[in-house]
Parts: structure tokens; C-alpha cells; sequence
């Protein structure tokens, strides 16, 4: 079925899109696990992050009613922010995507250890068979070593 242009948007396109937004989701995450943060703990916890985005993120969610901000005015300003009741609503969101991200987390460390375990057992095989070729090559180089003194070769005159 074909939604046409003037119909209002899928609300739950609006809550992804809402989501969706670059490290949106971290900051809820951030927030929901830790009550209440200031602007300087969460760029701490977001080395990667401008301090514009993180600016402009807490705008947005603030304006969506999703994280409080609280102000106190002093020398330095006091900011701090926390999830709404609305936020708070994201809860079983936010733990589906956390146990997810560590299964995810802990299949690719498994892939990771069986690919390091394959590559040792690949070396150790590659050392061994080069092992048992030297081997090889110095028995033959010992017998030819042995035959020379042995019987001398005549030279032509």
C-alpha cells in the first residue's frame, strides 16, 4: 500500500529517524546507564565526538523530550543531563541493543580466537614440514658429502 504525500509520516519512522541520528543512540545509552551526566563526562566517555555534535545531539533530544537538561548558574555554569520520563520509555530499547552488541561482540572475539588458533596451527604445520624438508635436504647433502670422500671423482686429464 502506497502512503501518499500529504499523510502524516509512519510514526515509527519518525522514532527511527529520531534514532538514528550520528551517536544519538550512544548518549541515550550513556545516559540510561548512568542517571545523570555532565557535558564534560559524556565527551570524556565520547573522545571521538566534536563537542558541536554532542552540543547539537543534546539540542535535538532535548527538544524531542527525551533527555532534561538541567542548568545552575554559576562560575563555572553547571550543566547536567538525564533521560525524561519519555526517554526513560527507550529502556527495553537500549537493553536489546546492548545485549546484542555484545553478542555480537563476543562471536566476532570467538571468530577472531579460532582464526588466531588456525593461523598457529597453519605456522606450526609450515614449521614442521619445513623442519622435516631441511632435514631431508641435509641427510641428502651428508650422503653426497659421504659418497665424495669416499669415492673420489676422477678428473679428466
Amino acid at each position: 500500500m502506497q502512503r501518499d504525500k500529504t499523510s502524516p509520516a509512519c510514526p515509527m519512522d519518525a522514532l527511527l529517524r529520531l534514532l538514528m541520528g550520528p551517536w544519538t543512540t550512544y548518549i541515550l545509552w550513556l545516559l540510561y546507564s548512568n542517571k545523570v551526566l555532565r557535558f564534560g563526562q559524556l565527551k570524556r566517555f565520547m573522545p571521538d565526538v566534536s563537542a558541536k555534535v554532542l552540543t547539537e545531539r543534546l539540542r535535538m533530544l532535548e527538544t524531542a523530550d527525551l533527555v532534561h537538561r538541567d542548568y545552575h548558574p554559576s562560575i563555572p555554569p553547571q550543566v547536567s543531563y538525564s533521560l525524561t520520563e519519555k526517554g526513560l520509555d527507550l529502556q527495553n530499547v537500549l537493553e536489546g541493543l546492548n545485549g546484542l552488541a555484545r553478542k555480537w561482540r563476543h562471536a566476532e572475539q570467538a571468530e577472531l580466537e579460532l582464526n588466531a588458533a588456525i593461523d598457529a596451527a597453519a605456522d606450526t604445520a609450515a614449521d614442521t614440514a619445513a623442519d622435516t624438508e631441511m632435514d631431508a635436504i641435509s641427510h641428502v647433502a651428508n650422503d653426497l658429502a659421504h659418497h665424495a670422500a669416499v669415492e673420489p671423482v676422477a678428473h679428466a686429464a
